[in-house]
């Protein structure tokens, strides 16, 4: 069991010592190509993971298979194969709930710079539709209700009622003080530019405070993913003592076991954990 462990290290290492030298002989022949002066240069044809490596980049849960099979050949038991086909729904699901969120974050950052833009516009002294107009081309912001938004500026509709619905989108409440500001502009006669700019500071302090929070919570989410990564660590140190870690797991009660209280304890705690890290990037 052992020589199958330094087997795979092996063929790991072999692996990776050949797509350096590839793609440092591909790069060379790549320059003496365009050194070489006059014609047309022809690129070279693309190895095949270079075709697939990009849809792994952006769906690395892929590669919860990949090493479900790495650890089925190691261990000689299908167990690994299914918990990492099993882990390939879980895992996209992780990865499309931080895509939400970095979309969020983005439009949010978006609506922040449409304040600043509209209010600019505005002390121009252009109208508060047609400074809309500019500042949603200039700085974005409006999300997929953009279309609707921009229509009622254009045409006189009720833009308060179609920056509310705007703001029902991830990350773009800010429409909603937006809307706010220009209700109280249109009914009252108040400035509508003070009022973005109030509204922009308030805005920019919250994603200040969430960064802060954010970067303060940098070690804390480090340690969950140290302590996450202990027991393959545990793994790795028993193979290479001569324990068969894998063997005990996969093909003995106890361990079978001891795998299923871990995998169970191990869930546990990075959910507890996340959940606390968290509660704390809450403001």
């Amino acid at each position: 069991m052992v020589t199958a462990y330094w087997a795979f290290a092996a063929a790991l290492c072999a692996g990776a010592a050949g797509w350096l030298a590839v793609g440092h002989e591909r790069s060379l022949r790549r320059a003496r190509l365009m050194l070489a002066g006059g014609g047309a240069v022809e690129a070279p044809a693309p190895w095949p993971w270079e075709r697939w490596w990009p849809e792994i980049r952006r769906r690395p849960e892929w590669l919860c298979p990949v090493l479900g099979v790495a650890l089925a050949v190691l261990g000689e038991a299908v167990l690994p194969l299914i918990a990492g086909l099993v882990a390939v729904p879980l895992a996209g699901r992780k990865r499309r709930a931080r895509e939400r969120r970095r979309a969020g974050e983005a439009r949010a950052d978006g609506v922040i710079a449409l304040c600043g833009a509209v209010a600019g516009e505005l002390r121009a002294g252009l109208q508060p539709g047609q400074a809309l107009l500019l500042g949603a081309r200039a700085a974005g912001g409006l999300g997929g209700a953009e279309a609707g938004v921009l229509a009622a500026a254009r045409f006189g509709g009720d833009v308060p009622a179609a920056l509310r619905q705007a703001a029902r989108e991830d990350g773009a409440d800010g429409l909603a003080g937006m809307a706010a500001c220009w209700q109280v502009a249109v009914d009252g006669g108040a400035g509508l530019a003070a009022g973005l700019d109030r509204l922009d500071a308030v805005l920019r302090e919250r994603r200040d405070q969430r960064e802060r929070l954010r970067s303060q919570l940098a070690g804390a989410w480090a340690t969950v993913a140290v302590l996450a990564l202990l027991p393959a660590v545990g793994l790795v140190l028993g193979a290479a003592m001569g324990a068969e870690p894998l063997r005990v797991l996969f093909h003995t009660p106890a361990g079978l076991a001891c795998l299923t209280a871990g995998a169970l304890l191990e869930a546990a705690g990075i959910a507890w954990a996340a959940r606390i890290v968290r509660a704390g990037e809450k403001p």
